[in-house]
């Protein structure tokens, strides 16, 4: 499935987008069962990730709004929604806002269990966590916040790995290569001959499986002798550490961090091409671009707590995603977005088929008709 979205992002989302007639969610009463809860993680020794937050506007604050919104998933996705968080403490105290990370599939497992209210995710949905979600009676609405691609980090001492084909990555991650492919050298015969360590999110990650997909050419196709981390603070540490690490990572991370590690620019056929904002948004920092999503329980919205909240992220996300640094969608399709809120618009438009050579401008334009 994920092919698709590696080749058509952009359009990805426009169709997802488009998508906005749809029958309304039910609001079942779910009873959950279970959920798997991620290994703590160490705690890392740099700090978290502070973006600016741009000042609030003037606004009446909304004491009349209280009640708690549980959200978990995607450390990608953390960032941004921790701002909407914390801006939005300044609208509605009385509203209790609880905001973890334990990976995108993780995130999935107690979101389709009713544990949680939102799901940051880092990749769409899948159909088997769609079933799941559905047999116990959970409708979402899945929406798209913003554009990233994840960045390759080096440890700054590395002066070797400053680029790498889209083959490259793959003979160093693939399955394959575990026990064998150990060097840089192997990689490519004029780096020294010296053994690579590789940091990873874990297998509960999104990053994982798109990073898999689009380099490996399978989700989950990996080797397994990494060192894995749910916390993509602590593979940022991790490298800055170790003179032979080797990560990959949300681009707000590698930004915050820019003065501590290198990154590594892909060439994917078109010649070396770094992550930038300029790049992940056009499109030629190909094929590690993505979108980000929330998902957000529909029958959830019918509480005024957390339609206000949804509401207020949507309204702001362009600014919020760019305090976090990430790159935003069109202002077009956060109104798009707002549309699929208000009709309750459930299920995910990535369990289809997906055209691909669509500029999401044509396809925002054919929505509109």
């Amino acid at each position: 499935m994920f092919s698709r979205l590696y080749r058509g992002t952009v359009l990805s989302i426009a169709l997802l987008l488009s998508a906005c007639t749809g029958a309304a969610a039910p609001s079942p009463t779910p009873t959950p069962s279970p959920a798997p809860t991620a290994a703590p993680s160490a705690t890392p020794q740099i700090v978290s990730i502070q973006p600016t937050a741009t000042p609030l506007p003037e606004s009446m604050t909304r004491l009349d709004l209280s009640g708690e919104i549980i959200i978990d998933g995607s450390s990608t996705v953390y960032p941004i929604t921790e701002l909407a968080m914390q801006q939005f403490a300044a609208v509605a105290p009385r509203v209790t806002i609880q905001l973890g990370v334990s990976g995108t599939g993780g995130g999935f497992k107690k979101f389709c269990a009713g544990i949680t209210d939102i799901s940051n995710a880092s990749r769409p949905i899948k159909p088997d966590e769609s079933d799941t979600c559905r047999a116990n009676g959970i409708a979402f609405v899945e929406i798209p916040v913003a554009f990233d691609g994840i960045s390759v980090i080096i440890n700054r001492d590395n002066t070797w790995a400053q680029c790498m084909t889209v083959d490259e990555l793959k003979r160093m991650w693939a399955p394959e290569s575990e026990g064998s492919v150990t060097t840089w050298r192997q990689i490519r015969l004029d780096w020294p001959d010296q053994p690579f360590k590789l940091y990873a999110p874990g297998v509960d990650s999104g990053t994982h499986d798109y990073f898999t997909a689009a380099i490996v050419g399978k989700e989950d196709a990996s080797r397994n002798d990494y060192i894995g981390s749910e916390d993509d603070y602590v593979l940022m540490q991790r490298v800055i550490e170790d003179a032979q690490g080797i990560a990959y990572v949300g681009y707000a991370y590698y930004q915050e961090y820019t003065d501590k590690v290198g990154v590594v620019a892909v060439d994917a056929g078109q010649g070396c091409v770094s992550p930038s904002l300029t790049t992940i948004k056009d499109g030629t920092y190909t094929p590690l671009s993505r979108p980000l999503f929330i998902y957000v329980r529909a029958d959830r919205l019918d509480r005024p707590a957390m339609l206000t909240f949804v509401e207020f992220y949507i309204n702001r996300a362009e600014q919020l995603v760019q305090d976090a640094r990430y790159i935003p969608l069109p202002q077009r399709a956060y109104e798009l977005v707002q549309q699929r809120v208000d009709r309750r618009v459930t299920g995910s438009i990535f369990d289809k088929p997906v055209p691909v050579g669509v500029s999401i401008d044509e396809l925002l334009m054919l929505e509109g008709q």
